[in-house]
């Protein structure tokens, strides 16, 4: 006998349901750290029992996965954004850093789930993974852009400069989340230091 299909109102309970798992997940890991995840502790704070979360998740691990895959999709929106609204290659890369670090401060536990190996064990879906490389994609080409703007030394190739800047964007967000989570972007000891770093890549490059 065939499984009837669901109805729409309870396909929409279902889906109601799984958003709210995710968002407790993502409260106990702010919380107690990203690996702290356990389906016991979720079920005590949805107040069902730890069985009963196998019917919408297999475990943890999809959990995280579905995370993951959200963070790099929030992640990519606030590139994008930024990238819109660029003039120039250091004023586009200025608002990236930007957008980097307030994404790690508004969502400290997608930043060390998707950016940091937080988790041990844990291996992104391939579905997961194909939002990953069109993010990445998309940011190479984005630096293809800046090259073709000019400003960049010749002498470094583009796949070291993504590298460059990226390792800057990261370390300053990484920083100012460990030293000063409370302190919005502009202040605190890493904070405020974005415009610096622009300007370091900036100048080196102009007199290359």
């Amino acid at each position: 006998m065939k499984k009837k299909p669901s109805s729409p109102r309870r396909q929409r309970n279902r889906e109601a349901m799984m958003q709210t798992i995710l968002e407790t997940a993502r409260g106990i890991m702010r919380e107690e750290g990203v690996a702290a995840l356990t389906m016991q502790e979720l079920a005590r704070r949805l107040e069902i029992r730890p069985p009963s979360l196998y019917n919408y998740y297999k475990g943890k691990m999809e959990i995280y996965d579905e995370l993951f895959r959200l963070g790099f999709e929030l992640f990519s929106r606030a590139m994008q954004e930024a990238a819109d609204a660029a003039e120039t290659t250091f004023d586009d890369m200025r608002r990236s850093m930007e957008a980097y670090m307030n994404f790690a401060l508004q969502n400290p536990e997608l930043f060390k789930l998707c950016f940091e190996r937080h988790v041990p064990g844990f291996v992104p879906s391939q579905e997961s993974m194909k939002v990953v490389n069109g993010v990445m994609e998309s940011a190479m080409s984005r630096i293809n852009l800046w090259a073709e703007r000019g400003g960049f030394d010749p002498k470094i190739p583009m796949d070291k400069a993504f590298d460059l800047v990226n390792a800057m964007m990261h370390g300053l967000a990484s920083m100012h989340l460990a030293n000063d989570p409370q302190a919005p972007m502009g202040e605190g000891r890493f904070g405020r230091l974005i415009p610096d770093a622009v300007r370091v890549f900036e100048q080196a490059w102009k007199t290359a």
